[in-house]
This record gives C-alpha cells, structure tokens and sequence, in this order.
C-alpha cells in the first residue's frame, strides 16, 4: 500500500513538472516572438513570468545557451528599467559567465547609468565573445548547422569594427552604445533566420529522400 502511495505521488509529481515546464517555456517562446516584434513590454510581461515559475529556466539559441534572466535584463532595459536591468543581468551573469548577450547588456547599462570605464570594458568582452562564439561555431561545424550562422559574416564584421573603435583613444560613445544595441538586436534574429533556414534545407532533403 506505501509502495503504490508513493509511486502515485512521484506520478503526480513528475506530471506537475512537466506541466510546469511546458507552461514555461511558452511563456518565453511567446516573449521571444514579442522581442522580435519589437513589442518589448509584452515581452517583458511574458519574461518575467517564466522567470517567476521557473528561474532557472534557459534554452539552446543556436549556438550558446541562454538563461531566461538574461531575457528578462534585456528587455528591462530596452524598456529603459535601467536598476532593473543591471540587477536581472547581474543575476544572469553569475548563474552562466558565457552569456554574452547578458554582458553587452549590462555594458550598455553600465555606461549608460554613468559607470563609463566598466560599462565599455564589458561591451568589448561580450563583442569579443561573440565574435569568438561565431568563428567558432562556423568553422567547427562548417558543413552542418554551423553555415547557417552569419553567413555574411555581418555579425562579426560589426564585432570587429566595435572592437576596433573601444581599442582607440577617441570612443564615440553614442555610437559604442549604438552598435552595441544593434549587435543585441541581430543576434537575436540571428538565432531565429539560422533556425529557419535548417529547418527549410532539413525539409528538402527529407522530401528530395521520399521521390
């Protein structure tokens, strides 16, 4: 009688979990097509929900792995939440050092609340590691997934101008801030067009296989 009590209540507990998990990520997969709209409240709304059920939560985005307070940081700052901001990307920070996108974000915090000398030191180590994240997933992977990663190499040309303009002695800080704000913008859409374009090319193979 214990054995099968118990075995009910582990049931219920992993069909809770799960539950919990799926209601999770699509409050972030729905706060993610809002980012991409540019609808940065609703996305918020949504980030911090999931953040709320689940705050460890993080997904694969093509080629590194994001927690859902890096999500949250960022677009608590593009919804000028700037204390907010440095807080949730702090906490993203010290849950996952390589989340490149939560450390251009708090840069861009940084310098924008006035720390000039840390907020730019961190823009360039996250340029640096995206630039270096790229490289390396699109000469490793080359002939896989890897090409579908900034073919154009328009994400790490962009790294390596900013990176260049943080190294002089004459920083244009609106234009720092600038770049470092479109950088986010197109990784993150970056993430969504390599995932199409391998879903399409999976598509024609799996149909050119059938004929």
């Amino acid at each position: 009688m214990q054995a099968k009590l118990t075995l009910a209540l582990f049931s219920l507990v992993v069909i809770f979990s799960g539950c919990t998990t799926l209601w999770t990520g699509s409050q972030f997969g729905a706060g993610r097509q809002a980012l991409l709209a540019g609808n940065n409240d609703v996305a918020l709304s949504y980030f911090q929900s999931a953040a709320q059920t689940d705050p460890n939560y993080s997904w694969l985005g093509f080629i590194s792995r994001q927690g859902i307070w890096s999500y949250v940081g960022r677009t608590q700052y593009l919804t000028g939440k700037l204390p907010q901001a440095r807080e949730s990307l702090e906490k993203a920070l010290s849950m996952r050092r390589d989340e490149e996108l939560a450390r251009l974000y708090l840069g861009l915090t940084l310098t924008r609340t006035g720390d000039r000398p840390q907020g730019l030191k961190a823009i360039g180590d996250a340029m640096k590691g995206i630039y270096d994240a790229s490289e390396y997933v699109t000469q490793n992977f080359r002939w896989t997934w890897g090409r579908f990663w900034d073919p154009q190499r328009e994400i790490r040309s962009a790294a390596q101008d900013s990176l260049a303009m943080l190294s002089s002695k004459d920083v244009d800080l609106e234009k720092i801030i600038a770049d470092g704000e479109w950088m986010g913008k197109r990784v993150e859409q970056e993430i969504e067009w390599a995932r199409r374009d391998q879903r399409e090319e999976e598509l024609r193979d799996g149909e050119g296989r059938e004929r």
